[in-house]
């Protein structure tokens, strides 16, 4: 799978870059990945999707090769910012089927995308999206006023993650299996080591900071489940048997209240995509290309 660098200065003041395959006619594909990640991490779905679409991968607000751009600024600043990237350079893929797919926090920015923009994409994809329940979001914002945000599991977590090994092996060693990659398949996990590590000096570090991680997680999308209501692009929402909770109900509400959402389930976690990597591209393929 050919992969060719972009980069946009954004109206934000930094610059957002990603990757895209070479302009071919198929349909284009825009993929947005999950908070500590980047789009590459994604490579062994991406290169089987690639069979079937052209991708446009990008990187969110320090993630990846994208600028750390100071303050967070939100999720729904990244899901605009993530489309005034597209709209300023996907000129030379032509009036092509546009389509969307997102996993987890990149799944969540892909459905604010579509309420906004409802005439961007055909059909969507969201892969165990963090939809954060009504309740989750009243706490949050209830947290936020007295200063218990940063404080939330996910946050302490990712303050705690290490950020530096003396080379890639060591990383490898040390992360193998373990955590949030228990069960992945052998080629994610190595595009993690590979896409998600960066050298500086004489080590490797995470190119995602864990504290941008942990302001990811210590926010929220604003008006999410008004969004959710606008969406009226044709949508499939997969998530893994064993996610988090929380996922499932919200999935479920959402598919209850939209008539545009359908809902599937697969074996996995939240990463069910990094565990099956064929059998993900395969399902979004079918629903995107309506073989499904």
């Amino acid at each position: 799978m050919q992969l060719l660098p972009w980069s946009h200065d954004t109206s934000a003041g930094f610059t957002l870059r990603g990757w895209h395959t070479p302009p071919s006619g198929k349909p284009l594909l825009h993929f947005l990945h999950g908070n500590g990640y980047c789009g590459r991490v994604y490579t062994p779905m991406l290169a089987v999707l690639a069979e079937d679409f052209d991708l446009w991968l990008c990187d969110a607000q320090g993630h990846g090769d994208s600028d750390h751009g100071g303050r967070f600024h939100g999720w729904n600043r990244n899901a605009e910012l993530a489309v005034e990237a597209f709209e300023a350079l996907r000129g030379p893929f032509g009036e092509v089927p546009r389509f969307a797919v997102g996993h987890s926090f990149g799944g969540v920015l892909t459905s604010l995308i579509l309420a906004r923009h409802p005439q961007l994409f055909q059909r969507a994809v969201l892969l165990d999206p963090v939809l954060f329940s009504p309740a989750m979001i009243g706490v949050m914002a209830l947290s936020d006023v007295v200063g218990l945000a940063q404080r939330n599991s996910l946050a302490k977590k990712a303050r705690k993650r290490r950020r530096q090994w003396p080379d890639r092996a060591s990383a490898h060693a040390a992360l193998h299996g373990r955590g949030m990659f228990r069960g992945w398949d052998e080629a994610a996990f190595d595009a993690y080591i590979e896409h998600a590590l960066k050298d500086v000096d004489e080590t490797v570090e995470l190119k995602c900071r864990p504290s941008r991680e942990a302001e990811i997680f210590s926010s929220f999308p604003r008006r999410l489940w008004p969004s959710l209501a606008k969406v009226m692009t044709p949508t499939e929402v997969i998530h893994g048997a064993d996610t988090y909770p929380f996922v499932v109900r919200s999935v479920a509400r959402w598919c209850a209240s939209n008539p545009h959402v359908r809902a599937q389930v697969v074996p996995g976690g939240h990463c069910f995509m990094q565990e099956h990597p064929a059998d993900s591209a395969a399902q979004v393929a079918g629903f995107l290309l309506q073989r499904s």
